[in-house]
């Protein structure tokens, strides 16, 4: 195949991975919104939705083993085809939670613990996951970093939203009916369920940006 042809394939395999990064965003963010508005119908869309970003994985998985298997990239072709294979394997998961918090807005019956924010964690952990995209896209270290410290940000937010639902707990008088206390339990697991997942997506923004900084540095510094 023409030299050509060759790089042809890696721009549309870069611009084929930032589309699937807008598709995930968009399940992330409709996500978000769902379960802040108790929305059923954006909970359904989140859900249903998910199968699109499966395909897109399975599609992109495709291209970088054909292009690995029969171009047999060197130095910067090859950690750029294998940084984007790991970066659609963080993308796909991102889609999985977003697909999580639709289960859960599904599953909510009323908000338990108000003072929890879920909208600011959810909006910090979106906010990285598009700058990972666009350091990806535009070739930033700087980005890549700033990616990484803003992590830490996130994992105090997410201890405290715990540890806040873990106080209110204890504040409670006494368990209750059998019914009450099984409700309550419920609330609880997916609340700590959800706050659980938005650091983890916030996790897998800081290995797209690992991955992005090795593509462009073969700097293994933040990969973990």
């Amino acid at each position: 195949m023409p030299r050509k042809g060759y790089q042809e394939q890696l721009e549309q395999l870069r611009e084929d991975i930032l589309y699937m990064g807008e598709v995930v965003l968009d399940q992330l963010r409709t996500g978000l919104d769902a379960l802040d508005h108790k929305d059923e119908d954006l909970a359904w869309r989140v859900i249903e939705g998910d199968h699109e970003v499966n395909e897109l994985y399975l599609q992109l998985e495709k291209q970088c083993i054909d292009l690995l298997a029969l171009q047999q990239p060197v130095a910067g072709d090859l950690r750029f085809i294998t940084a984007s294979f790991k970066i659609i394997t963080d993308l796909e998961r991102i889609g999985d939670l977003a697909t999580n918090l639709g289960d859960y807005t599904l599953e909510a019956s009323q908000d338990m613990f108000p003072e929890v924010d879920i909208q600011t964690i959810g909006d910090g952990v979106a906010e990285m996951a598009e700058r990972s995209m666009d350091a990806y896209a535009d070739k930033n270290t700087d980005a890549c970093y700033a990616i990484a410290t803003q992590d830490d940000t996130i994992d105090e937010q997410c201890e405290t939203a715990s540890e806040l639902v873990a106080r209110d707990l204890i504040r409670r008088d006494g368990p209750g009916p059998e019914p009450e206390v099984e409700r309550i339990m419920e609330d609880v697991n997916r609340l700590l369920m959800t706050i659980r997942d938005l650091e983890r997506v916030g996790d897998h923004a800081v290995n797209i940006a690992a991955r992005t900084l090795y593509m462009i540095e073969s700097d293994d510094d933040l990969l973990y």
